[in-house]
């Protein structure tokens, strides 16, 4: 028996490869199926199963195609329906892989399906758990998701949540390993740990969910508490899980295509798409074709496209450093942006060199900012997390963390200049961009973020851990 956690950063998401004697499980695989096919070849190995943990919201699965490429069937847990061929399984139900045992534990709270699949060696010894978002790292998963489907609150999830996890998930040995679906970074979650393998011995002693004894409202209260609002692509992936989707080889192909300076100007101008900028924050901040907006490749890529851009069929081109094309199409499709018309060929060195039109960022360094800022007077917004905020700020800076920027924006002041910064340059630019698509011109983006403004003499406040902060 052999398992492999394929681990996606960009998603902090944990796809799970089991084989045991010429046959294999993939549970909870990402879009792309190639990954996946190639391990099979490797190890001439029989897909034998789909496992679906649930219908995730922050990505969408690979399930659809994987199935059609393999015959293999999806399995998901009691409650699940499906819009194409899909094993909706008993509680407590067996799948056989060459010589182990998958079991199905039906744990709703997280969405009504969840399930986690226990799996059982060739000796007969409850070996791990496949928890998918009911069990993370130092968390569990959040119970607000699933209410419009369900028609509950997130209270009553909370509640089922807290008996799915102690009636089937903490009676099993504390020896048995815990592979979650997702680690930190990941917005399933609110307080969840970088480690992404643990022991059911070492959650009951760590996470602050799990604690032995813990009253259902103490549970309902901590779990609830201090959720942020799901970002807006969650519903629309939930849909595509459910419905099925266009294959990742027609976006891919689609993504491909490699637009001229003209036909790319043309496209823009009559299908009104979203021009994507994925270079990095530096180079975009010297010059980028105007109205592009800024999500670079190198971070969170996929949940900022999807908290930001929000609606997956919204129509895109595609501007990425050259080499990067494929893997900027994967990532968009991994969160359901297939409506792809192109990418530039040849990128921004092809459209400057045409002559274009070009837009710039004012971006200063941190030493700079230091030397003309002046605190109390000038208007600083500092668009990191509201717990990195808490944690340390510049004094007298104004919190306006960049999930929210729709929202703030609109509360701007033309004529007032300001400063604009994160914590390394990262948001700070994909806000500017969007600043600058909306007409704002009236402000300065800090680069290096309150990373490098910590090391000038500008006025803080007091650090305080962020760990402290999220309780």
């Amino acid at each position: 028996m052999q398992i492999e956690q394929i681990y996606t950063g960009c998603l902090a998401q944990g796809a799970y490869y089991i084989t045991s004697n010429g046959e294999a499980a993939i549970i909870d695989p990402l879009r792309e199926t190639q990954p996946y096919l190639d391990r099979l070849s490797r190890d001439g190995v029989k897909l034998k199963y789909i496992f679906e943990t649930h219908f995730h919201a922050d990505f969408v699965s690979g399930h659809v195609d994987l199935s059609r490429e393999t015959g293999a069937p999806i399995v998901y847990g009691p409650n699940a329906t499906c819009e194409f061929e899909c094993i909706s399984a008993k509680d407590g139900q067996e799948f056989t892989i060459g010589n182990i045992k998958i079991k199905v534990l039906h744990t709703p709270g997280h969405t009504m399906e969840s399930s986690t699949f226990l799996l059982i060696d060739e000796n007969g010894k409850d070996h791990a758990i496949f928890s998918g978002d009911t069990l993370f790292i130092g968390d569990v998963g959040r119970p607000d998701l699933a209410q419009k489907a369900a028609h509950m609150t997130q209270e009553q999830l909370a509640g089922i949540l807290f008996h799915s996890l102690r009636d089937k998930v903490m009676t099993l040995a504390d020896d048995v390993i815990v592979y979650p679906a997702h680690g930190a970074g990941s917005a399933c979650g609110k307080n969840m740990s970088k480690e992404t393998v643990s022991t059911i011995g070492n959650q009951k002693a760590t996470n602050y969910a799990l604690r032995a004894n813990m009253t259902e409202a103490e549970f309902i209260q901590e779990v609830t508490e201090g959720l942020l609002p799901p970002p807006a692509y969650f519903g629309m992936n939930v849909a595509m899980n459910k419905k099925g989707y266009d294959s990742f080889e027609n976006v891919l192909h689609l993504g491909m295509r490699a637009l001229s300076v003209v036909e790319f100007e043309v496209a823009a101008e009559e299908t009104g798409a979203l021009i994507l900028d994925t270079r990095k924050n530096g180079e975009f901040a010297k010059g980028f074709i105007p109205q592009s907006i800024n999500i670079g490749i190198d971070g969170d890529f996929a949940p900022w496209v999807g908290a930001l851009i929000a609606d997956v069929k919204q129509t895109i081109l595609i501007l990425c450093e050259l080499g990067l094309e494929e893997e900027t199409v994967t990532r968009l499709s991994r969160v359901g942006f297939d409506n792809l018309i192109g990418h530039l060929d040849g990128g921004f060195d092809a459209w400057a060199k045409a002559g274009k039109e070009i837009d710039t960022v004012n971006r200063i360094t941190a030493e700079q900012f230091a030397k003309e800022v002046k605190i109390g007077v000038s208007k600083i917004i500092d668009i990191r997390k509201e717990s990195e905020y808490s944690a340390e700020h510049i004094d007298e800076s104004y919190s306006k963390p960049l999930s929210a920027i729709n929202e703030w924006i609109k509360d701007i002041n033309p004529k007032e200049h300001f400063y604009l910064h994160c914590a390394g340059g990262y948001r700070s630019m994909i806000a500017s961009s969007i600043l600058e698509a909306r007409g704002f011109r009236n402000f300065t983006e800090i680069e290096g973020g309150f990373n490098a403004i910590a090391k000038t003499d500008v006025p803080k406040t007091d650090f305080v851990c962020q760990s402290k902060v999220l309780k």
